[in-house]
């Protein structure tokens, strides 16, 4: 309403100032006029400058022009000499805007003294200016009329329009708050703010939803994964309690180590959840992800050929991204130590970094037995490990947090197709 207050009162404004340019033109054309019209008299050939004055008053009077003027001609002592214009003479030479005829008419004259004391007046009638003003100004005032009134009734539609869309958004908010985290914010598809707005608020209802099912699915596999654990640590101590003195020492160390499997259980989750919640991106600078990883695979290369694994690498030494070392380098830790735990001796690794579409892509692969496909989907979560891992270790966080570093820098892991097994990372867009 305001807005539209202020764009009918700029009309306003701009009518006013249009209105006085207008007027003031048309003046100054009347001015022209009596002006020219008065040299062309002063101009009149004659011995007696006045006698010709009052001829050419008299030609004119007889026979008028298309744009019709006044003459008044009189002597020094204010006696009619020529002219019907009816109307009493300034007492000064010079412009007069309002000279009022005795018929009741308005004029805009000249008057000019004359050598021997005789005064002409040349007058135009501002019946047209006067006209022309009300045209004008009945225009403005119906402009203005239409302009307020498309300006209350888009002002009163725009409200409207809003306000239907601030009380969806108000009821989504509502059940939400209520428990329906289902519920999302309207979108119409019309592209407007309110539909971009929607569309973020979405996204960000998405991801609270999608932390909410991991907590409870985290939740869930915390009870259920580390009962085992716990249990054979309360059989210990209670051996320990309750055993020989021969027995005691040999159940607290095995206590110990449960323990010490546990807090490291917990530690990766906390790592997994720190990741997750994005924090780390704060962190983030340019990493040489290609050199770090040559380095990498030559650290490693003496472990795979001691488990019998024979590694190939083909690594872009030249990409970089941006990101957190120390979680990168993680990352390929964990993939190269799943491929090395879970594959048979003489199994073939392969590391490829390359570079796809502006992205860093990261590839693990091997020529092992690969795993079930009832396995596949559920890798990336946590305390998930294909039934034939199981035997060689782990507690099945290790995909987890390559997952969440993945997509800490903006990427995914996914799992390539057979033979064999193998997992490809995207880590960003490179830089130059």
């Amino acid at each position: 309403m305001l807005v539209s207050l202020a764009l009918t009162l700029g009309a306003v404004a701009i009518g006013a100032v249009s209105y006085e340019v207008t007027h003031e033109a048309l003046e100054q054309q009347l001015d022209h006029r009596t002006a020219t019209e008065t040299r062309a008299l002063l101009a009149e050939p004659g011995a007696h400058r006045t006698t010709a004055i009052a001829t050419g008053i008299q030609r004119r009077e007889a026979v008028p022009g298309p744009e019709h003027l006044d003459y008044l001609l009189v002597d020094a002592r204010g006696r009619h000499i020529a002219g019907k214009l009816a109307a009493t003479p300034p007492a000064q030479p010079g412009y007069s805007e309002f000279l009022r005829y005795r018929d009741g008419r308005v004029g805009q004259a000249l008057a000019t003294r004359l050598s021997d004391g005789a005064m002409l007046i040349v007058s135009a009638d501002r019946a047209v200016l006067d006209e022309t003003d009300r045209h004008l100004l009945t225009l403005f005032t119906c402009a203005f009329g239409a302009m307020l009134l498309l300006g209350l009734g888009g002002a009163w539609t725009l409200g409207a329009i809003t306000r239907a869309r601030l009380r969806r958004m108000d009821r989504a908010a509502l059940a939400i708050i209520g428990g329906d985290l289902s519920m999302r914010m309207p979108v119409d598809a019309s592209g407007s703010e309110f539909d971009r707005l929607s569309a973020t608020l979405n996204r960000m209802l998405d991801r609270i939803a999608a932390l909410m099912a991991n907590l409870r699915q985290v939740s869930g596999d915390v009870a259920h994964d580390l009962r085992t654990p716990l249990t054979r640590l309360r059989n210990r101590l209670d051996e320990a309690l309750n055993g020989a003195e021969a027995q005691r020492d040999a159940a607290i160390e095995a206590a110990i180590v449960q323990a010490d499997e546990l807090l490291e259980i917990f530690a990766a989750l906390l790592r997994i959840s720190e990741v997750e919640g994005l924090g780390v991106r704060k962190q983030f600078r340019p990493v040489a992800l290609g050199a770090a990883l040559v380095e990498f695979a030559e650290t490693y290369r003496p472990d795979a050929e001691a488990s019998g694994h024979l590694l190939d690498t083909e690594i872009d030494p030249a990409i970089k991204v941006l990101g957190d070392r120390r979680l990168l380098i993680q990352l390929a830790t964990n993939l190269f130590d799943n491929a090395l735990r879970h594959t048979p001796p003489g199994t073939r690794v392969r590391v490829v970094l390359a570079s796809e579409s502006g992205l860093a892509w990261l590839r693990v692969t091997d020529d092992g037995p690969g795993v079930a496909e009832t396995a596949r989907d559920r890798l990336f979560e946590r305390f998930s490990q294909a039934e034939q891992s199981r035997s060689s270790g782990g507690h099945g966080l290790g995909l987890a947090l390559v997952a969440a570093i993945a997509a800490a820098h903006r990427g995914e892991a996914r799992l390539l197709p057979g033979p064999g097994f193998g997992i490809a990372v995207s880590l960003g867009p490179i830089l130059d």
